[in-house]
């Protein structure tokens, strides 16, 4: 059993959640982003950041959570070096939806994912360790990030396989980066904790995975983990480990709380928040369409449902399908998108770095549509122009041309079919059909080009 706990920083925020501090403290030195009440000083009080409830109340509605109509903020307390005030101002739903998103349910695929809750709460600061990541070495301590506004979202077990855990996170990086809430390529911008048990047994968190593809690895490590300690007879404790990059394992790190162990009680220095039935709407009326809205607009297009799916939840290749579509091309982009540029570009990071435009597209498509070239050349083309951008119409012209010395291969193939066979068996004997190619285009054929043609042809 899989499910995520993620951290979402609202980067899109001038402030943090309870001072004016900047929100941005990336490029800072250390302790300077800092002031007496993300310090947590005696005597200071707390003033909520507005936007950022608006901001993730957002969010909460766009994962199709209820958002609560009285928000109520709480300590939650433990003593760790990065939380400076010895306890964190979070939100816990001890008076039934008091936080700023209640249950929901995403559809993922063919699979519906529950959302537990949605709530609001401050950053801690950041640890750096000097010698090591397992703690034993120094300990440094930046609290530049504390009290910068996140949102944390919970999601049920629902999860079967690693790979639908890392397929969420872009669902939802990609949710909030178009709500305008969060840039999620910043660094520790998302950060997610994945809980699993296995055979039903005790649950393990893997805390704070900032890349997706570790989160798959991590996951996929803990799940070998627990499965071993089970076949050996072992019992498999419940505690917090942390995922080791370098060598690609989960390391323990402490025993894992139970939720008593927090003793939260109301933070009695913020006053309850109304969310009436104005405020709901405002929010909602801002809100740009959603990721199932979406889905649906372009299953109208003509476009199959899976591959609608798989278009709708990925921010960038919406924009470069929404740029480079026209009714007639609808269904062949989307097929480009989802089929080439993403088989070539399999990662969100890989995808975000691509040099692809919607120039490229709209070009390619029209080359298919005209006969210009085969699907099989623009795929080609589609895969050099997402790694080096490019002339998109040279190299359709190039590829043209290449179509025709396809056509004269195909040509002499099939009036040479028995020296085509001896090719197949006797692989020095191609170049025959080299000669032939050449004699038919007059010497003007490029040798090593229709060399690669002839041995596609004939299957190799």
């Amino acid at each position: 059993m899989i499910g995520l706990e993620i951290h979402c920083q609202l980067t899109g925020l001038n402030s943090k959640l309870f001072c004016p501090c900047r929100a941005d403290y990336r490029g800072m030195r250390p302790n300077t982003n800092v002031c007496p009440v993300c310090m947590g000083l005696p005597g200071t009080l707390p003033l909520l950041n507005a936007a950022a409830v608006r901001s993730a109340a957002a969010i909460a509605m766009s994962l199709n959570c209820t958002p609560g109509e009285r928000l109520a903020f709480f300590r939650k307390n433990y003593f760790y070096p990065d939380l400076p005030k010895n306890f964190q101002i979070t939100q816990y739903d001890a008076y039934g939806n008091t936080s700023v998103g209640g249950r929901g349910v995403v559809r993922l695929g063919d699979r519906d994912i529950r959302i537990t809750r949605v709530q609001l709460e401050e950053d801690p600061g950041r640890l750096s360790y000097e010698g090591g990541a397992d703690g034993r070495a120094t300990t440094l301590v930046d609290y530049n990030r504390a009290g910068v506004a996140l949102v944390e979202i919970v999601t049920e077990p629902d999860f079967e396989d690693p790979r639908q855990a890392r397929d969420f996170m872009n669902m939802l990086a990609d949710t909030v980066e178009s709500l305008g809430a969060a840039d999620p390529h910043l660094d520790g911008a998302m950060r997610a904790d994945g809980n699993v048990s296995v055979r039903g047994g005790n649950k393990v968190e893997i805390k704070n995975i900032n890349s997706f593809h570790d989160l798959e690895k991590a996951l996929h490590f803990e799940i070998t983990r627990q499965n071993s300690l089970c076949d050996a007879g072992r019992a498999v404790v419940q505690e917090t480990r942390h995922w080791d990059e370098r060598r690609r394992i989960t390391i323990p790190s402490r025993t894992k709380e139970a939720e008593l162990d927090y003793r939260y009680f109301l933070e009695g220095d913020i006053p309850w928040v109304v969310m009436d039935n104005d405020t709901v709407r405002h929010i909602r009326e801002a809100m740009p369409e959603s990721v199932m809205s979406r889905r649906d607009r372009y299953i109208r297009y003509g476009i199959a449902p899976q591959v609608a799916a798989v278009l709708a939840a990925d921010a960038l290749c919406c924009r470069l399908f929404e740029e480079s579509h026209t009714g007639r091309t609808a269904r062949l982009i989307a097929n480009l998108i989802t089929t080439d540029f993403m088989g070539v570009m399999d990662t969100r990071e890989k995808r975000a770095a691509s040099r692809l435009r919607a120039g490229h597209l709209s070009a390619l498509a029209g080359a298919i549509d005209g006969g210009g070239i085969t699907r099989s050349q623009a795929r080609t083309i589609l895969a050099g122009l997402a790694r080096d951008g490019g002339d998109a119409e040279a190299l359709i012209r190039e590829a043209g041309t290449s179509g025709d010395l396809a056509g004269v291969v195909a040509q002499v193939i099939q009036e040479e079919p028995e020296a085509a066979e001896r090719a197949r068996t006797n692989p020095p004997t191609i170049n025959h059909l080299v000669g032939m190619v050449m004699r038919k285009t007059r010497g003007s054929a490029d040798p090593q080009e229709t060399l690669r043609l002839i041995r596609e042809a004939l299957g190799e």
